[in-house]
């Protein structure tokens, strides 16, 4: 077997939980690789750079955040790996190992012994005049467009399968996986999905108009967003990081992407324990005992 490890790199306590892990594998006979960035800092003899590390390796070891999780997701997506995340605060949605739990599960992952979830991706296409497209992009989470802090509300288009559904205007809209339900779409009204159910969620951000409410359609569907309004600082986000403006007239094209992500399960926890722990629910706030 072969382990590929990321981390990420601006927290100190990454590179000692990575030395010792790489410590732990190769007394096992485990091949492994780090990227690049952790790897020279740790003086790995196999440091290699993030976009050729995928190739090499049969399972991702990230640690971070979801936000890094995010980003190594779009990186593996292509080579069919599963990816184990491993969060170094509180439980994350796709980060669902805590640290104390790292061994146990290194060895499961070893002998074979661990479960794997398929989440979903979309496939995001820019078009712009006679131009067929500007860019391509594949996101875990959400396709977001929105405008800046200063900007006037932005109008905006909405076709499902070739069919005008609605103009809307509003501070803008996100397109999200069942995966990214509990990320934006959630702050902005969206409804929480159960992460590998085929679906889109279709969430404005404060419409104007207060019957425009979220809507969740088959992620077989096509859906494309037009521009309408010539509103500066209209931007299109994909997993809260690859940002691009948009003009007046631009039409995003979304669909379910061929690229899925396989990310390794906790068989410490599932996903009801989680969003009952990230969200908080059945917490009493200033009870008084009687």
């Amino acid at each position: 077997m072969r382990i590929g490890i990321i981390g990420k790199t601006n927290k100190e306590e990454v590179f000692e939980i990575a030395r010792e892990l790489c410590s732990w594998l190769q007394e096992r006979n485990i091949e492994v690789y780090v990227e690049k960035e952790l790897g020279k800092e740790m003086g790995h003899p196999n440091s290699i750079p993030p976009t050729e590390l995928p190739e090499l390796v049969d399972v991702v070891i990230v640690f971070g955040g979801d936000g890094t999780f995010l980003g190594v997701a779009r990186l593996v997506c292509k080579y069919d790996i599963p990816i184990l995340g491993v969060n170094l605060g509180g439980l994350g949605f796709l980060t669902e190992i805590a640290i104390r739990e790292l061994y146990p599960m290194m060895e499961r992952i070893i002998s074979g012994q661990y479960s794997v979830e398929k989440r979903e991706m979309l496939y995001a296409t820019i078009h712009r005049g006679t131009v067929d497209r500007i860019g391509d992009y594949v996101v875990l989470n959400d396709v977001v467009i929105n405008k800046g802090a200063v900007a006037r509300m932005i109008d905006l288009a909405l076709y499902i399968n070739g069919s005008h559904v609605a103009n809307f205007r509003a501070d803008g809209i996100i397109l999200s996986t069942p995966t990214g339900s509990t990320a934006y779409s959630l702050s902005a009204g969206g409804p929480i999905i159960y992460p590998t159910l085929p679906l889109t969620i279709i969430t404005p951000i404060c419409s104007h108009t207060l019957t425009n409410r979220p809507l969740v359609v088959s992620s077989e569907t096509t859906i494309r967003i037009k521009v309408l309004s010539d509103t500066p600082d209209t931007y299109l986000t994909l997993d809260g990081h690859v940002g691009v403006t948009l003009k007046m007239g631009d039409v995003v094209e979304v669909m379910k992407s061929d690229s899925s992500v396989k990310l390794i399960k906790s068989p410490f926890r599932d996903y009801f324990e989680i969003l009952k722990t990230k969200l908080m629910w059945g917490e009493r706030y200033g009870a008084v005992e009687g």
